[in-house]
């Protein structure tokens, strides 16, 4: 006979009632008191009947995550703990990549709304194309990442603050033409790769850029003509517009990327060019991501703790999904500064 709830509640000591809590994933039970059911479960060989649940409570036992970019490191980062850390809580996972398409959210949260899926973690790269803004009623989902609103909950990094930080690093470090890249300015038809336009980027480049304008503002040494805009955030993209830069001016004393990604890509070009790092041209980039230990040499970046990242938005995801009416509430996991030889005088 396979196991029941009765019978886990039973061997742990506690009421039927914490078991299901437990399995389900979306009420606090005290760490001590989830490892004696945990234990148990495991002891008794406990299987969920999902579909007897799923009637019972309306739930599906499934939970969305869309990302816009399947393709970079940092997404399979997110990804993986996403993954590992809902199936704690007895949760599947459906992965979507949105690649900033305001149809595939609606599809997503019309799954929500039909109970395919319980809830939805979005990473939307502007507020201004995202279906949360516009679909009306949402059912549970928490937002990750950049964009500025009061909508939904939301788990994110200071970025400005990370940014000046970052920037703060290279100027103590002595640089002082210090560009960026992946500022919100998109290279336009011409060519031309400095300088301002009037693209507004996504979220996070509009953010970082407020950090790095701040820092060298108040350092006297802010050159608008040093911010390389991208279109896209990608290593090649990066390789290009650096490239580009690179053939039409000096190298700068350092060079801020947006994300690690654009750093790989940012390196890349500065071998091809002969512009030797850190000794030509120091290299800093954003999220280190495990490749960035491995770069040569190795780069310097900021960093948070991505555990944690995901851990709150399944925490408030949960919150949504037990009380769809709670105040939507906004968490800030704390960063820092990885230094690496990229960035060393």
């Amino acid at each position: 006979m396979r196991a029941t709830v009765k019978d886990v509640a039973k061997r742990a000591g506690v009421s039927p009632k914490t078991v299901s809590n437990v399995i389900n994933g979306v009420v606090f039970v005290r760490p001590e008191t989830r490892a004696k059911v945990e234990q148990a479960l495991s002891e008794l060989d406990y299987v969920p009947n999902l579909s007897a649940r799923g009637l019972r409570n309306g739930r599906s036992g499934m939970i969305g995550l869309a990302l816009p970019d399947l393709l970079r490191p940092y997404s399979a980062e997110i990804t993986h703990l996403v993954v590992e850390l809902a199936h704690e809580r007895g949760w599947g996972v459906q992965i979507e990549q949105t690649a900033a398409e305001p149809d595939r959210e609606y599809d997503l949260l019309s799954k929500a709304r039909s109970h395919q899926i319980d809830g939805l973690i979005l990473n939307p790269v502007n507020l201004d194309d995202s279906a949360v803004m516009s679909a009306g009623p949402l059912p549970p989902v928490v937002l990750i990442g950049d964009v500025d609103q009061d909508v939904v909950s939301q788990v994110c990094i200071d970025n400005v603050s990370a940014a000046r930080d970052m920037t703060q690093h290279l100027v103590d470090q002595g640089y002082h033409r210090i560009a960026a890249v992946g500022t919100p300015e998109v290279p336009n038809r011409t060519g031309r790769v400095g300088g301002r336009t009037d693209s507004a980027g996504t979220a996070a480049a509009r953010l970082r850029v407020i950090g790095y304008r701040e820092v060298l503002t108040a350092a006297g040494c802010y050159d608008p003509a040093l911010e390389i805009g991208l279109d896209r955030w990608s290593p090649e993209g990066a390789a290009t517009v650096v490239g580009e830069y690179l053939e039409q001016h000096e190298p700068p004393d350092a060079i801020f990327c947006f994300t690690d990604t654009i750093a790989s890509g940012a390196l890349s070009a500065l071998w091809s060019a002969g512009v030797a790092v850190p000794e030509r041209c120091a290299v800093a980039g954003f999220d280190n991501i495990l490749e960035s230990r491995y770069t040569v040499p190795p780069l310097t970046t900021v960093d948070f703790d991505r555990r944690h990242f995901v851990a709150s938005a399944l925490d408030l995801l949960a919150e949504r999904m037990s009380d769809p009416a709670a105040t939507p509430r906004r968490i800030v996991v704390p960063h820092r500064l990885v230094t690496r030889a990229s960035t060393a005088r």
